[in-house]
Order: structure tokens, then C-alpha cells, then sequence
């Protein structure tokens, strides 16, 4: 039998941790979550499947974790265009939006249309966010049709001031810009110097910085 949104939310409760409730909340999570690793979420996910009214009960309560649940096991090209753009705009948590973007937004079919909307919003971080994230992965798979210099006119101009979980994303397009497209490195690298967004960035070891200059580098030398 399907899980019911009373049987979820108790399992997700009964895994939640102390340790992660206080890391969510200090990254700004508010009282709403569990606080469950994401992992047991992923191993609640493998046995719902897939089931989008179970999804959408969970989305609605808005707590932090049955919505990364939700992200997991909706379909889809089974929402609306409206119902998509309405769930990205009542995202309140950034760990939320790095789920729903690449597990359900980017695989929508309307996500180009949605992509170009967003892409002029000015009052939701949310959408901009996603808007942003969305351009980031046109430029790697599907650049064509793209006006990169404009794109890179606009993230000096705006990703100096813009709100920080929109800056995460121009990084990345700003990053994606300066790794694939050899005649725009040189730009994409003084632009990042210029704002110098996450030159402290605190990295483990191992892994690569987000200031954009390193991070192209590195993976430029990579590729060689």
C-alpha cells in the first residue's frame, strides 16, 4: 500500500538528529524540519518511489525535510508550469532549493520558458536562483542561442549586490563561462577578481575553491 503523509512524516521524524537541526538552523532553517540526514531521506525516497499526491501533501506542510522528500519522488512533467514556478517561489530554505532545482525544475519541460521568466525576476530570490542555475547548465550542455558577453555584462553589473543564494548561481554560470568558452576566459577570470565573491571561501581539502578565478583554473588544468 502507499505511504500516507501521516506514515512519512512519523519515519522522518523518528530519524531526525539534534546535530542536523542545529546545522539547518544555522544556515537558516527555521522551526519546521526534523532535521534528518540527507541520506535517510534519499533511503525514504528509494521505497515511496515515485508518488506526486504523497508529494504534494508533503510540499504543503512546509517543513524542511518532506519537501527534500517530495523533490524526490514527484514526476516531474506531471506539474504545471504555475504549480512548478509556485513551489520554486515558496522555497525558505537553500538546501530545498538545491534539491528541487536539479531533480525536478531541470528535468520540466517547460524549463526554458521558465528559465527566461526567471531570469528577469527582480523581487524573488528564489526564482532569480533558479533562473540563474538553469542558464548555468545552458551554457555547459546547450549554449546555443545564448548571448554569453551579455550574460557576463550582466553578472558584473548585478552579482556584486545581489542577495547570496542568487549569487551562488551567476557564480556558476560565471565559473561554467570561463571553463568551456576559451575566448571568454580571460573576461570571466577578471570579472570574478573584480568582485572577488568567495576568495575566502572555506574549502575542504581536497576539493576546489568557488572563486571563480581558481575554480577555472583548476579545472582548465584538468582538462589538459
Amino acid at each position: 500500500m502507499p505511504m500516507t503523509l501521516n506514515e512519512a512524516l512519523a519515519e522522518l521524524e523518528a530519524l531526525g538528529h539534534e546535530k542536523v537541526r542545529a546545522h539547518n538552523t544555522k544556515n537558516g532553517a527555521g522551526d519546521n524540519q526534523f532535521g534528518v540526514r540527507l541520506g535517510d531521506i534519499r533511503k525514504v525516497a528509494a521505497k515511496i518511489k515515485t508518488d506526486d499526491a504523497l508529494a504534494e501533501a508533503l510540499w504543503d506542510t512546509g517543513n524542511i525535510d518532506a519537501r527534500l522528500l517530495a523533490t524526490l519522488i514527484l514526476k516531474p512533467k506531471n506539474l504545471s508550469r504555475e504549480a512548478l514556478d509556485q513551489k520554486v517561489r515558496s522555497v525558505a530554505f537553500v538546501q530545498v532549493a538545491d534539491w528541487l532545482n536539479p531533480y525536478v525544475v531541470k528535468n520540466h519541460p517547460d524549463k526554458e520558458a521558465l528559465r527566461q521568466a526567471w531570469m528577469e525576476e527582480e523581487q524573488d530570490r528564489w526564482a532569480a536562483r533558479a533562473g540563474w542555475s538553469l542558464t548555468s547548465e545552458r551554457i555547459v550542455k546547450k549554449p546555443d542561442g545564448l548571448d554569453l558577453p551579455a550574460l557576463l555584462d550582466r553578472i558584473e553589473a548585478e552579482m556584486g549586490s545581489a542577495l547570496p543564494e542568487v549569487q551562488w548561481t551567476m557564480n556558476f554560470c560565471l565559473g561554467n563561462m570561463g571553463i568551456h568558452f576559451p575566448e571568454h576566459r580571460e573576461r570571466a577570470i577578471a570579472i570574478g577578481e573584480k568582485l572577488g565573491l568567495y576568495r575566502d571561501y572555506p574549502v575542504s581539502k581536497g576539493c576546489t575553491s568557488p572563486f571563480a578565478p581558481i575554480w577555472i583554473a583548476a579545472i582548465v588544468n584538468r582538462q589538459k
